[in-house]
């Protein structure tokens, strides 16, 4: 998502493998904030707050630093294109919540670097994938197969049948977040400023998700509680703004392709913190399923 060479970045050192850790381990709680909040503030509604939030903070981030905001550059079409498909990729995982656990969701929706290499290799020169890194797909496809087929005995929200409708918004949340990332690589939004690349998803996204929370009545149906207000903050402060801040500024300085191997952490820490903090039950199969996706995204990420 940057211009910057290879042979400008370094590989990890201690600095940044922390900060990674760190940042994972905030994703991964990002399932739980939502499932939290719930209870007062609708999910379409969260999804809207979130992108809302985190888009005025970066605009006056961006302010600051007297950044450009309005160059001819090109970006506009791809940037409401990104935005877009930003908004509908929360708006899967925040609607999926309702279906499904925190756990699931952290496994099915990062399976989106498996779509991401599928789509570089048909869509962007010199991302053609290998050998090794076919049977990374292959790994993580069967791995979504057997979590499936858990999805139709396993039922953790009351009400429902099973986790299936959840599962797969978690699974349509990944393919629409691979889907953005192409949108970033293969435009002119690929050499613009990270800031502004960012900005476009959010205000993109908060717009429409608060339109949607209008129209759905979510928006005059929110109370806020202290617990609801916090998840709210962390959403929009944290993750959808400083990390994702953090996040570019890690891609300029570091490997992108060293970076990427964390990517396996952040599911790992969602279960986690499902089971812990939540109590959600993980099945035998489940897990299974799991191990099968995460060595396949280990694959697929690796580099020669």
């Amino acid at each position: 998502m940057t211009s910057v060479s290879d042979a400008t970045r370094k590989p990890l050192d201690g600095f940044a493998i922390s900060v990674m850790v760190l940042m994972c381990a905030a994703w991964g709680l990002q399932q739980v904030a939502i499932k939290v909040a719930a209870p007062q503030v609708g999910p379409v509604m969260q999804a809207a707050l979130r992108s809302c939030l985190a888009s005025v903070l970066v605009l006056l981030f961006m302010l600051v630093r007297r950044a450009p905001l309005l160059a001819r550059d090109g970006t506009w079409r791809p940037g409401l294109l990104a935005g877009v498909l930003f908004g509908l990729e929360f708006l899967c995982i925040f609607v999926g919540l309702s279906y499904t656990t925190a756990s699931r969701m952290g496994i099915f929706l990062y399976v989106a670097p498996v779509f991401t290499a599928l789509g570089l290799h048909w869509f962007v020169a010199g991302e053609r994938l290998r050998s090794g890194q076919w049977a990374g797909v292959a790994l993580a496809f069967g791995g979504m197969l057997v979590a499936f087929g858990d999805s139709f005995t396993h039922a953790p929200v009351a009400g429902a049948a099973s986790t299936l409708r959840g599962d797969l918004l978690g699974l349509l949340a990944g393919a629409l977040w691979a889907a953005t990332t192409l949108v970033v690589r293969a435009t002119r939004l690929s050499n613009a400023p990270p800031s502004k690349t960012l900005l476009y998803q959010l205000a993109v996204s908060g717009v429409l998700l608060m339109a949607m929370a209008i129209v759905t009545g979510q928006a005059g149906a929110m109370t806020l509680t202290p617990l609801s207000a916090a998840s709210l903050l962390y959403q929009g402060v944290i993750i959808a703004f400083a990390s994702y801040l953090v996040w570019f500024w890690m891609l300029r300085r570091y490997l992108a392709s060293r970076l990427s191997v964390f990517s396996f952490l952040t599911p790992l820490f969602s279960v986690t913190f499902g089971v812990m903090l939540l109590h959600e039950t993980v099945s035998m199969q489940f897990i299974a399923g799991a191990l099968l996706i995460l060595a396949g995204i280990m694959l697929v990420n690796r580099r020669r």
